[in-house]
């Protein structure tokens, strides 16, 4: 196979895959452009549309999903061969793929990721954030990272850091307009900062429990968010109530600029897990990496 051929081959097959120009254009490294001309050069050397384009979506017709099923295993191959070869280094070396919520960058690798860098300063680590259930074995990533509850069973699952509590915060601001709230219910009366769940599209219902009961509350307000840290802010601007891991506004809480309501009312979650397939022969890499992340409990 001619290198052109192996180009065109590949950027076939991250397109197929991300079902996306834009996405398969990030994760190698040009233009979407030059991307799209690439793919458009195999479909006319191969006489065949490959992919169906819309305005919204790029999928394989029936041709590109035969050429996919056919070609992934041997790139597959190739990627397996190239990682057994770096194994025979002294040192850990490559490139780490992991999808997380962004509130799990602060809570989770901020902290941490520096000296792992450190000490394995041959190691590259791609931190994709993405709310939703990212299928790491379509999308290609080594691991993810969610709540202890939300790992499916089929995924190993390793712990990366302890229980997650939760809190309802307001500026002082906010509560020199409206009342504090004294339990959940009340929070209907409020201008609640929404946070849209990427997966179902719908608004996520703000939990909590007391005396072993179990409950949710759907709030209204002003403001729809898609992550977790702009919530922090605009909670930090009067804007409204924001319902967001107690970690993650600590620092605001102890300086007065956020207050705390229904502390009684709310949840502690099990703690951030890394999940991963169950794999033979793990990169030296990702070993390394799952070994740095493993949470050691201070006890």
């Amino acid at each position: 196979m001619r290198r052109d051929e192996f180009t065109e081959m590949r950027a076939f097959l991250e397109v197929a895959r991300e079902r996306s120009f834009t996405r398969a254009a990030a994760k190698l490294g040009v233009t979407r452009s030059a991307l799209s001309h690439t793919v458009s050069g195999l479909e006319e050397r191969l006489g065949i549309r490959l992919l169906s384009r819309t305005t919204r979506d790029v999928a394989p017709t029936a041709a590109g999903e035969r050429l996919f099923q056919s070609i992934q295993p041997h790139f597959e191959s190739i990627a397996a061969g190239v990682s057994a070869i770096s194994a025979l280094r002294d040192e850990p070396s490559g490139h780490v793929r992991i999808v997380c919520p962004d509130d799990a960058v602060e809570l989770v690798f901020r902290r941490r990721v520096s000296a792992f860098l450190r000490d394995f300063p041959d190691v590259t680590v791609e931190l994709i954030v993405d709310n939703g259930f990212t299928n790491i074995v379509e999308r290609q990533f080594d691991a993810g990272v969610r709540l202890g509850e939300a790992v499916a069973r089929d995924m190993v699952a390793l712990r990366v850091g302890p229980d997650v509590s939760y809190s309802v915060v307001g500026s002082g601001e906010y509560f020199e307009r409206r009342p504090r709230p004294t339990k959940p219910q009340e929070l209907t009366d409020h201008d609640c900062i929404n946070l849209r769940l990427p997966t179902s599209g719908m608004l996520y219902a703000w939990e909590f429990e007391r005396d072993g009961h179990e409950f949710s509350v759907r709030v209204e307000g002003p403001l729809i968010l898609s992550n977790i840290a702009p919530a922090v802010d605009a909670a930090l601007d009067g804007i409204g109530l924001a319902y967001v891991p107690t970690d993650l506004v600590r620092s605001h809480v102890e300086s007065g600029r956020l207050l705390p309501v229904l502390s009684d009312w709310c949840p502690t979650f099990r703690g951030y897990h890394l999940y991963y397939p169950s794999r033979r022969n793990p990169s030296p890499a990702f070993a390394a990496f799952v070994e740095a992340f493993r949470y050691r409990s201070r006890r």
